[in-house]
């Protein structure tokens, strides 16, 4: 970068560093969103680490850290001899077609390319049945309506409805305990707006949900992967125990049905995980989204049901039960939180459109029929894209899940990133695993989703095989050098 854009970068950095926290966490901050916004394009080069850090009046160390952050969320390369640059649009899953860095689970919802089986995005694609049949009991009761429709909190109706919800699965839990969100993201993005200052640090498990990975880093917290299961033997990561005595900021967890694995923590680790949260007063996200699509029986009690203390929070929503359109969800937490919430979101949208909240409602009294079918329907694709994938790939392994609607696979050799690009050209698009490591690992890793049905999964699974003998042809006797090893 010559002097004339180096001086261009410092005025568009402004005052990034009026904010509080670590210095590297604002810079990242700020080139972030220099880069998300299309102010720094594709290709172009950042400042040497030293050249930046004298202009600024910072340590090396700081821009080193920040450029490092970038690099992990995929938005910067750094490469030794060639600088640091703005990732390049053909980036695996790292940028949109109009250049806006993207998380790969959203890239294709925003930009749905035409021809290829998206196993990114895991969500129903058909609304069942009783959606239709709740919206139209929800009509009939707009007659009785005589207020304003701005509540912040939630529909009461529905509000009460959720708490009788975990009333009945053993947690008793009051209305004023319940807030009504624009979906889990939404639930996410508050407690973090409310919980969270820059330099703070969230534990996560490794891998985990990305979509809470993007929220967390949007708060300019510091992400770190921690250990669930003390059984997991010898690992880098380490064990949340551990991690808790350094009183972290928050937790975030997924134990039932876990995105990405489709794994369900067992009892005795979902109280240890409780009881440590109480212990080191430490507010622990419980993410139940996918909660109820369990194979193996009843719906494990949330977390909060090991605790008697406060610390426990739990978010769920209905898109993934029901529909995505359906943008539904909420938080169980302490009365005084959740009137902090509510305070904090009617700042910006005043609550949620109360017809799909009284639909929500209904919903809620039809669950048991609608979890059974629902689960039947996806044990059922489940099961045929474990018996595809061993027919086809059995060099990659997996374990079955134990619910929700993914599976976690690893690659023998390879890299997914290279792999997911190689696949979009034989027609399926599947989301690297990097995307769900808190520090960018898991690179021999990719999610699958089961929602499809059981030929389109068929086809997707021809077509990553095609792939994969394209990618891994070159291991073969006699061929080239592999790509990546």
């Amino acid at each position: 970068m010559n002097g004339a854009n180096l001086d261009d970068l410092i005025d568009l950095l402004g005052r990034w560093a009026s904010g509080r926290g670590p210095l590297y966490l604002l810079l990242a901050a700020r080139l972030r969103a220099l880069v998300d916004d299309g102010v720094l394009p594709p290709g172009e080069a950042l400042p040497p680490d030293r050249v930046l850090a004298a202009r600024l009046a910072v340590g090396r160390g700081t821009v080193v850290a920040a450029y490092d952050l970038l690099q992990q969320e995929g938005r910067v390369v750094r490469r030794q001899g060639s600088g640091t640059r703005v990732a390049p649009l053909d980036l695996p899953a790292t940028r949109s077609a109009d250049g806006v860095v993207a998380n790969p689970l959203l890239m294709h919802i925003l930009h749905p390319p035409d021809g290829v089986a998206l196993l990114t995005c895991a969500a129903p694609d058909e609304p069942p049945p009783e959606l239709a049949e709740a919206y139209a009991e929800a009509a009939a009761r707009l007659s009785g309506i005589r207020d304003l429709g701005y509540q912040p909190a939630g529909n009461a109706a529905l509000r009460e409805a959720v708490a009788a919800y975990y009333t009945g699965r053993g947690l008793p839990t009051t209305a004023q305990e319940i807030i009504v969100t624009n979906g889990a993201q939404q639930a996410l993005t508050l407690l973090a707006g409310l919980l969270l200052t820059p330099g703070d640090v969230v534990l996560t498990g490794s891998p985990t949900y990305p979509g809470a990975l993007e929220v967390f880093r949007h708060a300019a917290a510091v992400v770190r992967p921690a250990r669930f299961d003390p059984a997991a033997g010898a690992s880098s990561v380490p064990d949340v125990a551990d991690a808790m005595k350094e009183r972290p900021a928050l937790v975030y967890a997924v134990p039932t049905a876990s995105n990405p694995s489709g794994s369900v923590m067992p009892a005795g680790e979902r109280r240890r995980l409780a009881e440590l949260a109480a212990r080191h007063d430490v507010p622990l996200i419980d993410d139940e989204v996918c909660a109820e699509l369990c194979f193996t029986g009843a719906t494990p009690p949330p977390l909060a049901s090991y605790s008697p203390g406060e610390q426990v929070i739990t978010i769920a929503s209905l898109s993934k039960l029901v529909w995505g359109g359906l943008r539904i969800g909420w938080i169980r937490a302490p009365a005084p939180l959740v009137s902090r919430l509510s305070r904090l979101r009617a700042v910006h949208d005043l609550g949620g459109e109360v017809v799909g909240q009284l639909a929500a409602a209904a919903l809620l009294r039809r669950l048991d029929g609608i979890r059974r079918a629902r689960v039947a329907t996806l044990r059922a694709r489940h099961d045929h894209l474990c018996a595809e994938l061993r027919a086809h790939l059995p060099s990659w392994s997996f374990e079955p899940a134990g619910g929700g609607q993914t599976i976690w696979v690893r690659l023998p050799r390879g890299d997914a990133d290279s792999f997911s690009q190689v696949a979009l050209r034989h027609g399926v698009a599947v989301p690297p695993g990097r995307s769900f490591d808190p520090l960018g690992g898991h690179a021999r890793h990719l999610r699958l989703h089961f929602l499809f049905r059981e030929e389109e999964l068929s086809r997707a699974v021809r077509g990553l095989a095609a792939a994969w003998d394209a990618y891994d042809g070159a291991a073969r006797p006699g061929a080239r050098q592999p790509l990546v090893v």
